[in-house]
Formats: structure tokens, sequence, C-alpha cells
């Protein structure tokens, strides 16, 4: 049994796999050579590669097309992508480019949407679904963009008194959708989640405030999102019933109501032993929705869903360089990142999320134990585990046989599929923890002839630009 990198990952996982493989040495991501970046830009670095935004949608629609196809499902479905996963212009761009529509969480949200209308990237009549919990400085907006002319923005109701804030500045009819609360896991420290009407009181409210206003408003959608994601459990299927349940109840007194929206959820690879059958999800969801429907002897609704990180988790890298190597006590070896995990990837310190890690080079050195740590004075700036074990195994930094510049080189370090929310949290451009900067920020497209090309977006933040917003300069 061999002892290098290379050894111990086609040992525990197949190897190369879609995403990742090495050549000459040097790991490669969706056929990027991260080498040759590292040398034209250095380290850190974040990479947004855009294609893969493009791969996932489509990827989701043929599986629900296939899935419409075998169960003869009768209504459409709708891809949208929510803003919040990522708001940077050129993803929203990318994606509206495979035609999807949008899903909002806040008021600056509808700032985007006007945007996007001015550069022509939408039209009027796209689906904007409007989520969350809204102060009036958010359904203000949303009343105006229904009064401009965007005949598909749904305003989903998450509580009984929003209606009547569209009611009182909504001028033309629109349309109405109604978040169902969910009941969250045994393990949460509550039951039921914050957001949403309870599934007990949708019927009476609907005949009580909105059954005879059909000429101002219509209920259009049922809303249904769960925190842990889309998961074959027993958990996951009764809240999808309940929600199903409720729409066949609802239709057969309510027939304008004609869509549900599943929310998101789909999970990304992690680690290169991530295993999730899309396929088998999207059968069962429009399965059970059509058989609840044929019981029920209700038309079919349309599907909605809001993929967020499965449309732009794959598609973004953060690239470390290891500075230093430490031994402490008899058994820690500690590698010194140029960076932190806590500025640059929250989710790990907050949640403990863990990402898919490789190292870029030295993958013939022999490996060992390690804990990864950030440049913060913080304790918890440290990365220890993967998510297939409790433990980080890595390259050893020289080779003491191998007297070659690669061997000289530093060990670069990727953590991939990182392009969900991590700089929405870390809050892109701002003040981080002890003044660590964000670093360069890579963006790698199409030209209209095929052909990738690469280009900065945004430099290594600077002293004096934290010194402006500190107010010392």
């Amino acid at each position: 049994m061999g002892n290098t990198y290379t050894d111990l990952v086609k040992q525990t996982f197949y190897f190369p796999q879609e995403g990742f493989n090495t050549k000459e040495g040097y790991l490669h991501f969706n056929d990027l050579d991260i080498k040759a970046l590292i040398d034209k830009y250095g380290t850190p670095m974040k990479i947004t590669y855009l294609p893969k935004i493009g791969q996932q949608i489509n990827k989701a629609k043929d599986l629900f097309k296939k899935a419409f196809k075998k169960h003869q499902y009768e209504g459409t479905y709708n891809y949208c992508y929510c803003t919040k996963s990522s708001h940077f212009s050129f993803i929203l761009e990318e994606a509206l480019s495979h035609d999807i529509n949008l899903e909002t969480s806040y008021a600056y949200d509808i700032e985007i949407i006007n945007k996007l209308y001015e550069k022509k990237k939408i039209t009027k009549d796209i689906h904007i679904i409007c989520n969350g919990f809204k102060q009036r400085t958010y359904t203000s907006r949303i009343a105006k963009l229904i009064n401009t002319g965007f005949k598909n923005v749904i305003p989903v109701l998450d509580n009984k008194e929003e209606l009547d804030r569209y009611r009182r500045s909504v001028k033309v009819p629109f349309k109405l959708g109604i978040r169902v609360a969910a009941e969250e896991e045994p393990n949460f420290p509550f039951y039921t989640s914050r957001l949403g009407i309870r599934a007990k009181d949708i019927l009476e409210f609907y005949v009580d405030q909105i059954e005879g206003y059909e000429d101002k408003f219509q209920l259009k959608m049922l809303h249904i999102f769960l925190n842990k994601g889309i998961k074959d459990d027993i958990y996951y299927w009764s809240e999808l019933n309940k929600v199903i349940n409720l729409y066949c109840q609802l239709k057969k007194i309510c027939p304008e109501l004609d869509s549900i929206n599943i929310g998101g959820g789909f999970p990304i690879k992690h680690s290169l032993g991530f295993e999730y059958d899309y396929g088998f999800m999207i059968n069962e969801i429009v399965g059970n929705i059509k058989k609840a429907c044929k019981k029920a002897r209700v038309p079919m609704p349309n599907i909605f869903t809001e993929f967020g990180s499965f449309t732009v988790g794959e598609s973004m890298a953060h690239i470390y360089s290891v500075i230093a190597e430490k031994v402490q006590n008899d058994r820690e070896i500690w590698y010194m990142i140029d960076s932190s995990f806590i500025t640059t990837l929250p989710d790990t310190w907050g949640i403990g999320e863990k990402f898919l890690m490789l190292p870029i080079n030295k993958w013939q050195n022999e490996y060992q134990r390690v804990v990864l740590g950030g440049l913060t004075c913080d304790s918890h700036d440290y990365y220890d585990s993967e998510e297939h074990i409790n433990e980080v195994f890595l390259p050893k930094l020289t080779d003491p046989e191998e007297s070659t510049e690669a061997n000289k080189e530093p060990l670069y370090l990727g953590f991939f599929h990182t392009g969900a929310y991590q700089d929405q949290i870390s809050g892109y451009g701002g003040i981080k923890h002890c003044m660590i900067p964000s670093p360069k920020h890579i963006i790698i497209g199409k030209d209209k002839y095929g052909k990738l090309h690469d280009w900065v977006y945004a430099k290594e933040q600077t002293a004096q630009s934290m010194l402006k917003i500190l107010g010392y300069i």
C-alpha cells in the first residue's frame, strides 16, 4: 500500500471524478489549471467559474423534464434562483442567460431587479417570488414593481397582516402566495419555523381574507421550505405531503391556485465521497404530487423551485498557500495558511460546514495528519476535519529525497464549492476580524466564441480601504 497523497485519495475515493483531476502533478478544477492561475495572480485568491452555473441549471431542468415525461405530469416546471445565495451581478447575469426566474428575500433585492431591467437582462414577464418577513420598505417596493407592469411578481405572505399592505398600495390585480410554516426537526430548539403561516390557519385565512376578492388579487401559490434541505427521509416526505394535501384542499375552493413552490435545498458536493441521487428525488417529488392530486381529483400544480446553493455553490473555489508548519505538543502539526477561515469561509466557523478541500500540488509527497490554522488571533480560526472523516490529511511540505523546483514551492490548498453565502455572511469588502484583507477575486467566463478568459473582479483589500471605512481617512 502506497503512502503518497495520490495513493491516499485513490484508496479512499473514485478519482479522478467530475470537476477534479490531476495533470502533471497539479490539481485541475473543471479542467482549469489552478497552478497557472496561482502563478498569474498569487494567493490568497477566490475563483468564480461561471460556466458551472449554467451546467447546474440545465441539470435540474433536464431531470424535471424527464420526471414530467415519465409521470405524464400536466403542470409546468419553473426554475428560480434565490438571490441571497450570491447577489453579484456576474452571477445573476450568468444565471439569467439560462432562462430562469428569481426569488428575493429583502427590500434591496428589488433594487437589483430594477437594475437588471434597466440593463435589459430581464423583462416584465419574469416570475419574481418575494419571500421573507417584510418591512414596509420591502412591501412598498414590491407594490411598485407590480404597479409598473411586472405582472408575474408573487409576494409570498409570511403572515396574515402582510396582505393589508398590498390592499392599500397595489393599484392593479395581482397574484399572491402563502408560505406554509414547516415543522422543524426534533433536534431543533424550537418546533416550528418562524417563517410562514400555520397550516391549520390557512384555509380559514383564505375564506376570510382572499375569497371573493378575485378581481383584486388571487392566491396562486403555496410555498414551503425546509432548513435541512431535500433529503430522502420521513421528515422531508411528511412535510412535503402536508403541503400537497393542503393544496388539494384549497384547490377545491380556490380555482385560481395553480402552483406549489418546494423551495430549495438540493445539496452540493462537499466531499469526493458525495453521493446523492438527484434524479430519484425529483422523480419521487413529481410522483407524490401527481398521486395526491389524482386521488383528490384536482389538477396538478405547476412546480417552482428556488435553488441557491445548488445553482452557484459549485462555481467557486478559495485558494490558499501554506506559509508555515508548526509542531505543537507531541501530536499536533499545524499548517498555517495565508488568510483566515473565519473571514473568508465563515460557515466553517459558524455552523461547522465542511467544504471539499484538496491540495493543488505535491500529490506525490507522503501525507500526514494536520490541522489548518488561519491568521486571526481567534482560537476558532482553524479547520481540522473533513466531511467524510474527522481528520485532515495533506501532503508533507517537502520531500527530502527531491530537489526539484516543484518540491521547493509552497503547498497550495483549494477549498472548493464555496460559492454560496460565504461572501454575503463575511461582508464582502468590509471590515474583517483582525483586519485580515479580503483576497483577490478572479472571474472565469466564456466569450461569445466559447473561449475561456479570466479577469480580476476585485483586488486584494488594502489597508487604506479599511481605514476609510473606520473613519481614519
